[in-house]
């Protein structure tokens, strides 16, 4: 049996894709927050607030986690989507940098952290609108190679 041969493996394949599609791009937006946020602890943040009457902090651990969840359930819920719904994409091209960005004045800003750290953590969540979009535009030139090739390749 020649490669491509079965119907199943062109779907796999791109499952195969689209995983590392969602991989590169939480890994991008980690790599990015992670140093965007070592510039603000370099500049003087200290990242400290106030939760529920008690002191708290945003260290490199929360902000991985604040950064790469969110990210890696919306990326694959729409990689997932996609293969059923061809506008999934196209909707989390507007959702996910509505998001990133509506968390800035909601989640950043009315915390009680310094400058620095308020700057820090808003470029943070800027950062994910591009990061995000090219992820996303990355599913979708997957999604129409797919519908575009033959079926045995």
């Amino acid at each position: 049996m020649t490669q491509g041969a079965n119907p199943g493996t062109r779907a796999l394949r791109a499952r195969g894709r689209a995983a590392v599609i969602v991989a590169a791009t939480v890994a991008a937006a980690l790599v990015l927050n992670l140093a965007i946020y070592a510039v603000g602890r370099a500049l003087g943040g200290d990242f400290r607030f106030t939760a529920e009457g008690q002191p708290a902090e945003v260290d490199a651990i929360t902000l991985v986690g604040f950064t790469s969840v969110p990210l890696l359930v919306g990326m694959t819920v729409v990689a997932l989507l996609s293969r059923i719904w061809r506008w999934a994409i196209l909707v989390a091209m507007v959702v996910a940098p509505a998001l990133a960005l509506v968390t800035v004045p909601i989640m950043t800003i009315p915390a009680d952290l310094d400058e620095a750290s308020t700057i820090t953590l808003a470029l943070c969540h800027i950062a994910l609108v591009p990061v995000t979009l090219t992820g996303l535009l990355a599913l979708r030139a997957l999604r129409q190679k797919l519908t575009l090739a033959p079926a045995s390749e």
